[in-house]
């Protein structure tokens, strides 16, 4: 029976491969979607965990994911330090725009001296920004952008800023200029969107986060470790829209599936009735059709995973987006993959009942 369903998809190689491409769109669109969701927000936790400052001190609307207001005043930099238990206090302006080749990007302006020592990054090639058109980036945004020292950015609308440092390890947003220039970038002088509160070694933080918030009420206190938890979290309804995509990608791979083995019954009335003739049970010819379907779902899953990873890779070099594929979701697509195959295969046996769905196979071999 193997080598007849071989032999099958031999014969009609233009609809085998419709078929294997329909199902291998739905693991694609399952494995792209959700490996670059899981990429994005471990990318974030990653640059989230290499502040080294344990409090971080805004205003309500100062700190979204996609949005950023510089509506806190410098001068709680310097009333932070004054608090016992605080051994640093570095003021920052993160501004979001529309950019790159995909989606948003950050920039913040920081005092770098004060910055570098705080999170422990260093220079590896060039030197700190100093004048109101110069920048730095750090290792990751360079290789992307396939430039470094010397090279221009764009930010702002288009306007060009030097690239005069790369800058490691990856803390916060890959691009960074002084904080007088990016007051004077967004005319708010004095301002900052946010201040990075380090503990003194001896210092518990969380007892700090109350004194502060007792000494400095009606602002805003998050600790460092929850600022990027989950980025389903912090984009409204990707879950919903993830669970979406894989319902749909389960309908398509289905009805793709399902199709191949309807026209694998009316195109072949003349071998199913030698078959017949032959003495071959109405199971016999379903399990056939059956285990050429699921051969087709399988062809599909391993065509789905092989581009899913090929285009990931390819997105990543050229996009700088990160795609991080997790078992969880290669299991789903999977099922979505295999589970497109209408029933499980079928043994040859003579069964005393057929199922739903193949009831519905053998009234249209019925009437052939």
């Amino acid at each position: 029976m193997d080598s007849l369903v071989v032999n099958n998809i031999r014969q009609r190689p233009v609809r085998a491969l419709v078929s294997v491409a329909g199902v291998a769109l739905g693991v694609c669109l399952v494995m792209l979607f959700t490996g670059l969701a899981r990429g994005m927000s471990n990318e974030m936790q990653r640059r989230s965990s290499n502040l080294k400052a344990e409090i971080l001190f805004t205003r309500s609307g100062g700190m979204e994911l996609t949005t950023s207001t510089a509506n806190l005043s410098t001068v709680y930099a310097e009333r932070l330090r004054e608090i016992e238990g605080v051994g640093m206090a570095v003021p920052v302006i993160r501004y979001v725009f529309q950019g790159g080749r995909f989606g948003f990007e950050h920039v913040e302006g920081v005092e770098w001296d004060q910055f570098a020592q705080m999170n422990e990054m260093q220079l590896v090639s060039g030197r700190a920004p100093q004048e109101f058109d110069e920048v730095v980036i750090d290792e990751t945004k360079a290789r992307n952008n396939q430039t470094g020292v010397g090279g221009t950015l764009n930010l702002f609308g288009g306007k060009p800023y030097r690239i005069v440092g790369v800058y490691t390890p990856e803390s916060g947003a890959r691009v960074k200029m002084s904080l007088a220039a990016m007051q004077d970038a967004l005319q708010a002088p004095n301002k900052c969107s946010y201040i990075l509160v380090k503990a003194r070694d001896d210092a518990d933080a969380s007892a700090l986060a109350r004194h502060i918030d007792e000494t400095l009420p009606g602002n805003k206190i998050q600790f460092t470790r929850d600022l990027v938890t989950n980025i389903e979290k912090n984009i409204p309804y990707l879950g919903v829209f993830l669970r979406t995509l894989v319902v749909l990608s389960a309908i398509v791979s289905a009805l793709v599936v399902m199709l191949a083995m309807y026209t694998t019954i009316t195109e072949r009335t003349r071998e199913i009735g030698m078959l017949k003739a032959l003495g071959a049970s109405r199971g016999y010819i379903v399990s056939v059709i059956e285990k050429e379907a699921l051969l087709i779902s399988l062809l599909g899953l391993v065509a789905g995973f092989v581009v899913s990873l090929v285009a990931g890779y390819l997105i990543e070099r050229i996009y700088g987006l990160v795609f991080e594929y997790g078992w969880t979701w290669a299991v789903v697509a999977a099922l979505i993959g295999v589970g497109g195959c209408a029933r499980r295969t079928l043994s040859g046996r003579p069964r005393r009942q057929p199922r739903s769905g193949e009831r519905a196979l053998l009234r249209v071999i019925g009437r052939l």
